[in-house]
């Protein structure tokens, strides 16, 4: 619930005040002056309380709100707001040094600043409305092909088929492409698991190749040592929004004849060379699962440059039914299909997609600026030639540091900053330890041990943004000699 919507002026009347009790469902609202300063706690309570004597809903907030209430500091350690929450202080406002409402902690409800939370703000509740009333809520509709023609349209126009997750657009990829077993395809070995299990679905063997250390993205020298005569296909990485060296990669797809399968999970809104990623494979995968730039809640999208390769594609998506002739089924196909109620979601999100871009490089952008400061860290990179979106802010900790990764992990968590750990290696993992060796992927298990993402939610306020700042900045004064 947005916080705006528990705050009443003290010179507001009962009434509103009421009205916004209504409208939240919570028994408190918090009282601020002209100055948008906390000077007053209104419960419901007090309001039944107030009516009962002398006043009426024309009374002023400010002759029956609470000044008598405890608020703390907005860098609060938990364990202290815990200790402060009782039977008669239920309800604790967190302020700024100016006194300024920035959050609340309740016995249900401790402060804390998720690592990335959808904004779902716009047209989201009028299109998912749309779908219900006219009763199009299945894999029908019309936001579902809307959605693929805003992708098409952003991607110069290829055909793109919306499906329902992330990983099975990968799957799709591969099966449109006819990637079977005993084929090898190369991997990334610092990737989400999806792009390997997806390989590993169609029978087809991942070549896990490591990382570069400054862009965190696939080893373009290793992909070329990693080629084999059953090598069929290339699947780079935009990791955590950061563009791969695509130049390069189409260059080797192109010199040994293979398929570059892109894997755009994570960098919706990232460009190369002043092109979006996604133009530049045989065919390209996103995900809008909770977490990405966009969402759907679950959700995925292909675009193909081949527009035979996406028929076929679409074939496979839809239980492998020809299209000119209902329940005929040419080959085994997959049930992959997006509803129009997720799609009516993804419509409403693209529509801000340019807006979540730029708020996620406001986020880097001032992250940067404190870690930068210090010596023990590096930061993301962007090249000249690339637009990083910043899906998940992610820094390295470097291993001269006098502490390490899990230890800001410990001290963000405990101020009530949610953060993440790199991923693991995909070759440590007990199903994937036959695709990889231990002594050629140094890159990315260092990276794995001392990555750490910081929230990167769109709808971060400018407040929250300069708390995290401010933390990190605290944790490293205990550190300076």
């Amino acid at each position: 619930m947005e916080l705006s919507s528990l705050i009443v002026k003290s010179n507001d009347l009962l009434r509103t005040a009421l009205e916004s009790l209504n409208k939240s469902g919570l028994s408190t609202l918090f009282v601020t002056d002209e100055d948008e300063k906390l000077v007053g706690i209104l419960t419901d309570g007090s309001i039944r309380r107030s009516l009962l004597s002398d006043y009426n809903l024309n009374s002023i907030v400010s002759d029956v709100m609470n000044t008598k209430f405890i608020s703390l500091p907005i860098n609060t350690d938990n364990s202290i707001i815990l200790n402060s929450i009782n039977d008669s202080v239920k309800v604790i406002p967190l302020v700024d040094e100016q006194n300024r409402l920035v959050d609340y902690a309740s016995i249900n409800k401790i402060r804390r600043i998720s690592i990335a939370s959808p904004l779902l703000t716009g047209n989201e509740l009028a299109y998912v409305t749309d779908c219900i009333k006219t009763n199009w809520i299945s894999s029908q509709g019309k936001y579902v092909r809307k959605f693929e023609e805003q992708f098409s349209k952003y991607h110069k126009n290829y055909p793109a088929l919306a499906v329902c997750n992330g990983t099975v657009a990968l799957h799709l990829a591969l099966e449109a492409l006819n990637i079977k077993a005993n084929d090898e395809v190369i991997v990334p070995n610092l990737t989400f698991a999806a792009s390997v299990n997806a390989i590993l679905y169609t029978g087809a063997k991942p070549v896990l190749v490591d990382v570069d250390m400054n862009s965190w993205n696939i080893s373009i020298d290793g992909i070329e040592r990693a080629i084999t005569s059953k090598t069929k296909a290339i699947m780079p990485v935009h990791l955590y929004g950061n563009p791969c060296e695509m130049d390069a990669i189409l260059a080797i797809a192109k010199k040994h004849k293979l398929f570059v399968i892109e894997d755009c999970a994570e960098a919706l809104g990232s460009f190369y060379k002043n092109q979006p990623v996604g133009v530049f494979g045989d065919v390209s995968t996103f995900s809008f699962y909770g977490n990405k730039t966009i969402t759907t809640g679950e959700g995925g999208m292909v675009i193909f440059k081949d527009k035979n390769v996406a028929d076929r594609a679409a074939t496979l998506r839809d239980h492998g039914m020809v299209k000119t002739k209902r329940y005929w089924h040419e080959e085994i196909g997959y049930n992959y299909r997006l509803t129009n109620i997720q799609a009516a979601i993804g419509v409403a999100q693209f529509e801000r997609l340019n807006e979540f871009v730029l708020a996620k490089r406001r986020i880097a952008f001032e992250y940067n600026e404190v870690l930068s400061k210090s010596k023990f860290f590096q930061i993301p990179s962007e090249n000249e030639n690339t637009l990083n979106s910043y899906w998940l802010y992610t820094c390295l900790i470097y291993s001269f540091a006098p502490f390490n990764r899990d230890d800001l992990i410990y001290y963000l968590n405990k101020m009530g900053i949610e953060t993440r750990p790199v991923f693991y290696p995909i070759h440590v993992m007990p199903p994937y330890k036959d695709y990889g060796q231990d002594d050629i992927l140094l890159n990315s298990t260092l990276i794995s041990n001392c990555g750490i993402s910081l929230p990167s939610s769109v709808n971060l306020s400018e407040i929250e943004i300069t708390y995290i700042c401010n933390t990190i900045t605290s944790f490293l004064d205990n550190f300076v000699s």
